[in-house]
């Protein structure tokens, strides 16, 4: 069975790395395909900080929620075997900040240790009056994707660094299962309404002093608008943009300006930090992920789709929990075409 990958960020690597594992055995032969124009370095998932944190509410959408706690489950696994550095995958506590009283979050029972912050904590972040501290995980994508890749080229997976323009191209060529994990850019293969770019800037500074993430928030204007700093292995990731609708993958100084300034006001020692990097990337916000099946005709040519992708800003929190589910749909994918084989004889 022939399989095509379209998109090399986390989730199509993860989600290539599932199947094959899964029915390496069972499908023969299994051959996967990796088609991307971007490869790390340059995927959406290489620019986030990396931080194992979903979105603070699942308003009822309790599947995100397992497929992240699957993923922070997974990822835990791995957290003190000798690859891990090789992953970019170590413990990470920090601090939730909120100027109000607030719900505890949908994540709460998934990370380690999530307790409220005393009086004397929150003395430390003047103008905040109420929060959550925990540990939880960072999955750096820049070490985490070629990782990926290479356990992927040692399965055999064969990777084409060329743009999809249609699924009729893959359909045309005698793909039989199509995994659609473009991101942002799945509007082009198939109009989606309800996918659109959620815009972020964030700056990478040298901070070694800083150990343990922030995280402010303002329920009335959203997530991500308000300043956030995540200390990683080498540098500390600053941000606090988040731009609905905005294609824009250029840097601007007016964002960079607020975001210096933001949380430069949060934690002044900043301001003695050296900016190293400056990057801005679109996230693929969706209502929901979608992660479904789909049966595609062309003439007389046919395939199945296998839709992941409307991960948000929390692509690298949910994938692994994502890329499960991708493999259980191909499974049943597998057992309708053996079905009607058996049928035919």
């Amino acid at each position: 069975m022939r399989v095509a990958v379209i998109g090399a960020g986390v989730i199509g690597l993860s989600s290539a790395l599932c199947i094959h594992d899964r029915y390496r055995s069972s499908v023969t032969p299994l051959i996967i395909e990796v088609y991307a124009d971007q490869y790390t370095p340059l995927t959406i998932s290489d620019g986030a900080a990396g931080l194992w944190q979903p979105y603070l509410y699942d308003k009822g959408n309790v599947q995100e929620t397992k497929w992240n706690k699957e993923t922070f489950d997974y990822l835990l696994t791995y957290i003190n075997a000798p690859d891990s550095i090789k992953m970019g995958i170590f413990t990470q506590s920090g601090y939730n900040l909120f100027t109000e009283p607030t719900p505890d979050p949908s994540w709460r029972d998934s990370v380690l240790g999530f307790r409220h912050l005393t009086p004397q904590e929150l003395d430390m972040f003047p103008g905040y009056s109420y929060g959550w501290f925990n540990t939880a995980l960072m999955i750096e994508g820049k070490s985490y994707l070629p990782w990926l890749m290479d356990r992927l080229r040692e399965r055999g997976v064969i990777f084409y660094h060329r743009k999809i323009e249609s699924f009729r191209e893959l359909v045309d060529s005698g793909v039989d299962v199509i995994v659609n994990c473009t991101g942002i850019r799945a509007g082009e293969l198939q109009p989606d309404q309800d996918l659109k770019p959620g815009r972020g800037q964030i700056l990478k500074v040298e901070a070694p002093w800083l150990k343990h993430f922030i995280i402010t928030h303002d329920l009335k204007t959203g997530v991500y608008t308000t300043p956030y700093i995540i200390p990683g292995s080498n540098l500390v990731t600053i941000g606090g943009i988040f731009q609905l609708g905005n294609w824009s993958q250029e840097c601007n100084s007016q964002d960079h300006q607020k975001v210096w300034e933001s949380c430069s006001k949060l934690i002044p020692s900043l301001k003695h930090a050296r900016i190293v990097d400056d990057w801005a990337g679109l996230r693929p916000v969706r209502s929901k992920v979608r992660l479904e099946r789909e049966t595609l005709e062309y003439g007389a040519a046919k395939s199945e789709v296998i839709h992941n992708y409307g991960h948000g800003g929390f692509g690298l929190t949910i994938h692994w929990g994502c890329a499960q589910e991708a493999a259980n749909l191909f499974g049943k994918v597998v057992e309708e075409k053996r079905q009607k084989a058996t049928s035919r004889l």
